[in-house]
């Protein structure tokens, strides 16, 4: 149990207040919220352990990186509608200048990104082969999804266009989506002839697809990239049809610090209850895993079906 006098002291301080503002906006690491808040890391360390021991925050280690995401939606919700409530949608001027520093933080991270991603295109296929047998990767996906015919695919953060090429034909319509533009000009020359096949300039977090209108999605080797990973998981949820499936193709959690900086990886893989809990705010059920080791990291599959509309809800539309 959280004793609500934790809770109110957590609060009592503008710098705590801050930073619970800026983790509603999304998870970041101790030292973006450093960035953010113009203080020292060890000073905002201590204020995230304040909230953290109230309930109000969570921490995660990553290699040297700590990531803070807020607290259970049981402990957060009350205080943010009880502080929502109190601003009458007046932002005071501490939360829009620290709203305008977190855009320059995401806009920092996505042109470090975007850089890398332009600067190796050529080599992707190659890169993402370096971590464990590519074939034996491939052969556990089309195991996962199964022979039947996979309707409207969207392969998000397409790269080289690789999803698409094993598992379109096997499509009614497929649509491949990056922001790199050299990644899709690759893809484009690997795919052509698909006539069911199409390409689109576009954001994991804003696809270019109406609700509901795809029957399988795949993330593959994007998701350690991603500033946001339980918001691209829930805007793939959003193009998926009730009972639609997601397959994200991912590294397990690891200590490779190194590749923060040498293969512009933004996360170190990922824990199974990290995605089963996206997942599962995003409105999906983790139905299948599995796990792929002998290389240099190991390989997760986690494939999640959208929970289908309940009879009467059907009815009722």
């Amino acid at each position: 149990m959280i004793d609500p006098l934790d809770i109110f002291g957590a609060l009592g301080d503008a710098s705590r207040l801050r930073i619970l503002a800026l983790l509603r906006r999304m998870e970041l690491s101790v030292g973006e919220l450093a960035q953010v808040l113009g203080q020292s890391q060890p000073r905002v360390s201590r204020h995230v352990k304040i909230l953290c021991d109230a309930g109000l925050a969570e921490r995660r280690k990553e290699g040297s990186w700590v990531f803070v995401a807020l607290g259970r939606p049981e402990v957060v919700g009350p205080i943010a509608a009880t502080l929502d409530g109190w601003s009458a949608g007046q932002p005071d001027h501490w939360a829009v200048a620290d709203a305008a520093r977190l855009a320059a933080v995401r806009a920092d991270r996505a042109a470090s990104a975007a850089a890398w991603f332009e600067a190796h295109a050529g080599e992707w296929d190659a890169i993402r082969s370096l971590h464990v047998a590519e074939s034996e990767v491939e052969a556990a996906m089309a195991a996962v999804l199964g022979p039947a015919p996979l309707g409207t695919l969207i392969d998000i953060g397409t790269g080289t266009g690789r999803m698409l090429e094993l598992f379109g034909a096997r499509a009614d319509a497929a649509l491949g989506i990056d922001r790199s533009s050299e990644m899709l000009r690759l893809a484009r020359a690997k795919l052509a002839g698909a006539a069911n096949t199409e390409l689109r300039q576009a954001d994991i977090n804003a696809l270019p697809m109406t609700d509901g209108a795809a029957d399988v999605a795949i993330i593959h080797n994007v998701l350690h990239f991603a500033q946001q990973p339980g918001a691209a998981i829930a805007e793939a949820a959003r193009v998926l049809a009730g009972g639609g499936r997601l397959l994200i193709v991912d590294f397990a959690a690891h200590d490779r610090e190194e590749l923060r900086t040498q293969d512009a990886h933004v996360r170190l893989g990922f824990a199974d209850e990290q995605v089963a809990g996206w997942a599962e705010a995003a409105g999906l059920r983790i139905a299948r895993v599995e796990t792929l080791g002998g290389g240099e990291l190991t390989v997760k599959l986690w494939l999640a079906r959208k929970f289908a509309p309940a009879l009467h809800e059907v009815k009722a539309a």
